[in-house]
């Protein structure tokens, strides 16, 4: 896998080098049940308690038959992009306008 990720530096640090540990979920819910788009913090746990720095958006592009026969995934999260170069099995989970959640915590 490659990746491409924009992180708001001025918000939470990074330097290059750094070790990190990476979610792309479709939600924070524990239970996994659908995010509804909306956010409380009716102080129920989430998957966001256990990372440092959580992004909420939307996959947008979908490309197939790229280098190598990677399928390329784009992803805009309030204007930082990521970009993700996978095998066609990694990507079968991930559908053209799904709503993600890109969760980091620090090593």
């Amino acid at each position: 896998m490659y990746m491409q990720l924009d992180v708001a530096i001025a918000v939470y640090p990074m330097k290059e080098g750094e070790k990190f540990t990476m979610v792309l979920a479709p939600t924070v819910n524990l239970d996994g049940t659908q995010d509804t788009g909306y956010y409380t913090q009716a102080g129920r746990k989430t998957l966001a308690d256990n990372y440092q720095y959580v992004m909420h958006g939307k996959l947008y592009k979908i490309s197939e038959g790229g280098q190598q026969g990677k399928v390329e995934i784009y992803a805009s999260f309030g204007g930082l992009l990521t970009m993700l170069k996978v095998n066609p099995t990694s990507a079968s989970s991930f559908e053209l306008d799904q709503r993600l959640f890109l969760l980091i915590r620090k090593l």
